[in-house]
C-alpha cells in the first residue's frame, strides 16, 4: 500500500516538476483530496499541492458528522438532504466503513402534541429519504416518553422536556478521513504533497497552464505544468484567485464555528443530543471518551489559518447547553476548544454554474476550474462536478466518475478483521480494546501497525500523557500518513490537542522523539518542534480568555508558524 512517506514526498515533487499533468489540484482539504481521487480514478494524471498539512483548514475542524442536515428539511431543501443522505450511506457502507460509524441523537420535545407530530414527520421523511440510493446504514428513529428519554440521558433536566425523538446519523474523524482520501489518490497514482504553497499561476495568453510553487520544507521554488488546474482551497478561494489577477465569478466569505470538548463523565448519557437555540441548533456529540459540544455561526474576517475562539464564544456554548443539563458544565470542565471556518458562497455572476444550493463550480479563465462552498458530507459530489468541468475542457474522451464504487485504503477486508479482533488481540498481545481502537483508525491497514509493534515491542505501549494512543501510531503517522511536523500529529493524525487537559504538551517530547526517528530530525530540530507546539498551545489558551474576536485573533497570532526543517 502506498505510504505518504518522506521518500514518497520527494519522488512526488520530482515527478510534478518534470512533466505536465492532466489535472493539478490546489488544496488538500476534503474537496481537494476528493478531486484528486476522482480524477486519478478516471485515468487522468494528477497532482495535488497543499500549502500546510492535509485537512489543516476547515476539514479538520468540523462537527465530525456525516449527515443530511435535518435543518435543511425545514428549509424545504429536499434535494440537498437526499443527496447528503445518499453520500452518508455510501461512506458508512462502502467507501469508509472503517472510519465512519452510526451515532445516536436525542431530540428533546418541549411541547405536547403538535411538536411530536411536526418533528416526527420530519424525522420520518429523513429516514425515508435515506433508504433511497445506497441505503441508510443506520437504524430508524424512535419515539420516547419523558421517562424513556431520561433513561437514555440522565443528564437532562426533567423539566426541560416532555418527551423525545431518537434518531441516527453518522460520524467520522474528518482529518483522518481527508488524509485517507489523499492516500487513496496516491495509491492510484496521484502525486499528493503537503507544505507546498502555490505562489503564482503560469499563463499562455489568457489560458492558465500551471502553477509556481514554494516547497516550504526545503525552501525551493519550481513550476508545475497542467492541462487543467482546480482551485479547491476552501476559505482561501479568493486569495488563490487573486494570484491570477482576475475577478472571480463568485466569492467566499468565512463563518466561524467553534466546538468544546469535555470528558465523557461530565454528561451522563448514552446518546448524543440535538438542541434548538434561538438562532440554530446545538449538538452534543459522543466522541470516544469525550463529548463535542458545538457549534457557533459568526462572521470571520481575520486570520484564516488559525481562527481563534474567544471567551464569548465559549460562554455562549456553555450557556446554551446548560439550559437542559441538570448538572451545568463549567469552564474547568473544558478539555479542548477548536475553531473552524465554513466557506460560504457569495455569488456575483450569472454565468456561474450553480450545481446545488450548497456548492458552485465555475471556470473564470480557460484552464482553471474553481469549486467552492458545500458541506463536508457531499465532498464527493463537489469533486465529481469539478472534475467533470475539467474533462469538458480537456477535449478528449474521459471515463465518468467512479468514486461511488472506490473504497478508501483500509476499507477492503475491514468487516472480516473486525470479526477477528479477539484473535488479533491474542496474536499481538494487545488488549482487544486496543485492537478495536486501531481498527477504527486504520481499518485493514492495522496489520502495518501490528508489524511495527512486533519489530519493536516498546511501540505497543501507550503514549505517556495521551494513553488512548499507542507509541506505534506516532511512528506510523510520520512514516506512512504524510505527517511532517509535531503539530500535524498532535492535532490531526491524532486528536490529543483537544482530548487532554494539557492539550498535548506532556506527550510532545516523546512524540517528537518517535517522529524524529523517521524524519531524521536532529536534537535541535526536535527541541524546536516541541517549543513551537508549546507556544501554539499557550497562544490558543490565551486567545480563549479574550472577550472579542479581534483581541483573540491578535493573541493567537502571537505563536510562530510551524518551523521548516533546517538542512545541515
Amino acid at each position: 500500500m502506498t505510504a505518504l512517506s518522506p521518500s514518497y514526498r520527494d519522488a512526488a515533487l520530482s515527478s510534478l516538476a518534470g512533466a505536465e499533468v492532466d489535472v493539478l489540484v490546489i488544496g488538500g482539504g476534503v474537496v481537494g483530496a476528493g478531486c484528486a481521487l476522482d480524477a486519478v480514478t478516471r485515468g487522468l494524471t494528477v497532482g495535488l499541492v497543499e500549502a500546510r498539512d492535509f485537512a489543516s483548514g476547515t476539514s479538520s475542524r468540523s462537527s465530525k458528522l456525516i449527515h443530511g442536515g435535518l435543518r435543511y428539511l425545514e428549509m424545504l431543501d429536499f434535494g440537498l438532504v437526499r443527496e447528503a443522505l445518499r453520500e452518508r450511506g455510501l461512506i458508512l457502507q462502502r467507501l469508509a466503513p472503517h472510519l465512519a460509524r452510526p451515532v445516536r441523537f436525542l431530540y428533546p420535545l418541549k411541547h405536547r402534541g403538535w411538536e411530536r407530530l411536526y418533528a416526527g414527520a420530519g424525522v420520518t421523511l429523513y429516514d425515508t429519504m435515506a433508504m433511497s440510493g445506497a441505503g441508510s446504514g443506520v437504524p430508524h428513529h424512535r419515539h420516547l416518553t419523558r421517562r424513556g428519554a431520561l433513561r437514555a440521558c440522565p443528564a437532562l433536566r426533567s423539566d426541560s422536556l416532555v418527551g423525545a425523538l431518537q434518531y441516527y446519523d453518522a460520524q467520522l474523524d474528518d482529518a483522518r478521513h481527508t488524509m485517507f482520501l489523499a492516500r487513496t489518490a496516491a495509491a492510484y497514482g496521484a502525486h499528493v504533497v503537503s507544505r507546498t504553497e502555490v505562489i503564482g499561476f503560469l499563463r499562455e495568453g489568457e489560458r492558465v497552464t500551471g502553477v509556481r510553487v514554494h516547497d516550504l520544507e526545503h525552501d525551493r521554488t519550481f513550476e508545475i505544468r497542467a492541462q487543467q488546474v482546480i482551485n479547491a482551497s476552501g476559505v482561501w478561494t479568493d486569495e488563490t484567485q487573486s494570484l491570477i489577477g482576475e475577478r472571480g465569478q463568485f466569492h467566499v466569505r468565512a463563518s466561524k464555528g467553534i466546538h468544546l470538548v469535555v470528558p465523557r463523565d461530565r454528561i451522563q448519557s448514552s446518546t448524543g443530543l440535538i438542541l434548538r437555540t434561538t438562532t440554530s441548533v446545538l449538538f452534543v456529540i459522543p466522541w470516544g471518551r469525550h463529548w463535542i459540544v458545538g457549534t457557533t455561526d459568526t462572521d470571520w474576517s481575520l486570520d484564516k489559518a488559525h481562527p481563534a475562539a474567544s471567551s464569548k464564544d465559549i460562554d455562549y456554548l456553555l450557556t446554551e447547553v446548560n439550559k437542559v443539563l441538570s448538572r451545568p458544565l463549567e469552564r474547568a470542565d473544558v478539555q479542548g476548544v477548536y475553531a473552524g471556518l465554513r466557506p460560504l458562497l457569495s455569488g456575483e455572476s450569472e454565468s456561474t454554474s450553480k450545481l446545488s444550493r450548497e456548492h458552485m463550480v465555475g471556470s473564470p479563465v480557460p484552464g482553471l476550474v474553481v469549486v467552492a462552498g458545500g458541506k463536508y458530507t457531499t465532498y464527493r459530489v463537489m469533486a465529481r462536478d469539478a472534475v467533470d468541468a475539467c474533462v469538458h475542457s480537456l477535449g478528449r474522451s474521459v471515463p465518468r466518475c467512479v468514486t461511488d464504487r472506490v473504497p478508501l485504503v483500509g476499507a477492503e477486508g475491514y468487516p472480516a478483521l473486525w470479526n477477528r479482533r479477539a484473535l488479533l488481540a491474542a496474536e499481538s498481545g494487545l488488549h482487544v480494546a486496543r485492537v478495536e481502537h486501531l481498527l477504527g483508525r486504520y481499518g485493514s491497514l492495522t496489520g502495518e501497525l501490528l508489524d511495527l509493534i512486533r519489530e519493536d515491542p516498546d511501540l505497543g505501549r501507550p503514549m505517556e500523557g495521551a494513553d488512548d494512543y499507542l507509541r506505534a501510531e506516532f511512528v506510523y503517522a510520520a512514516a506512512a500518513e504524510g505527517a511532517r511536523h509535531l503539530v500535524d500529529v498532535l492535532t490531526r493524525r491524532t486528536r490529543i490537542s483537544i482530548e487532554t487537559f494539557d492539550r498535548g504538551v506532556v506527550a510532545a517530547p516523546d512524540v517528537a522523539e518517535l517522529m524524529g526517528r523517521v524524519l531524521g530530525w536532529t536534537a535541535e530540530q526536535r527541541e524546536r518542534e516541541v517549543e513551537n507546539y508549546r507556544l501554539r498551545v499557550a497562544a490558543e489558551r490565551a486567545s480563549q480568555e479574550q472577550q472579542d474576536d479581534e483581541t483573540a485573533d491578535a493573541t493567537r497570532l502571537g505563536a510562530p508558524e510551524v518551523v521548516p526543517v533546517r538542512l545541515s
